[in-house]
């Protein structure tokens, strides 16, 4: 599968190795990242969920299992905030760049702080996030994936 997204060549400008895999996206599923999850056959804990969200008023980019619900009284200490509170969908897609459920958290358009739940790499599994459109996710090692993002780790939920 060709498929360049600005995540794609983000991480080919890297080196950084990494699978795409397509799945049938349904724009009205309740969960996105669950139905990602059941149609790429891994659990939900191995499907990523990408959520951009403000802490004292300044974006931050957030990666947890798809399962899981973040605290946005964690977030806001995991980027030493007092604040946090989700994006609207319109700021959301305009300081990524992608439209919601395609948004990744690789090339985006403004790069802000980024940190994934530390519940999320509890293993050295590889892990799915979204390749930057709907319907198209990159499997990738975790370390790689903190590499590539500059990402901390933080309990988000």
């Amino acid at each position: 599968m060709a498929k360049a997204t600005p995540a794609t060549r983000a991480l080919d400008r890297m080196g950084i190795p990494y699978s795409l895999h397509a799945y049938a996206y349904d724009p009205e599923a309740p969960r996105i990242g669950l139905q990602a999850a059941e149609a790429l056959g891994v659990g939900p804990d191995r499907v990523l969920k990408t959520l951009m969200a403000a802490v004292d008023g300044k974006p931050v980019c957030l990666l947890v299992a798809s399962d899981k619900e973040v605290s946005m009284k964690r977030v806001a200490a995991a980027f030493g905030g007092k604040a946090a509170a989700m994006l609207k969908v319109p700021d959301a897609e305009r300081l990524t760049g992608y439209h919601v459920g395609g948004i990744s958290p690789l090339g985006q358009k403004r790069a802000v702080p980024t940190a994934i739940d530390a519940g999320s790499l509890a293993t050295d599994a590889e892990i799915h996030v979204n390749g930057g459109g709907r319907g198209l996710q990159i499997r990738i090692r975790p370390d790689d994936l903190l590499r590539a993002l500059g990402a901390r780790t933080a309990t988000l939920t």
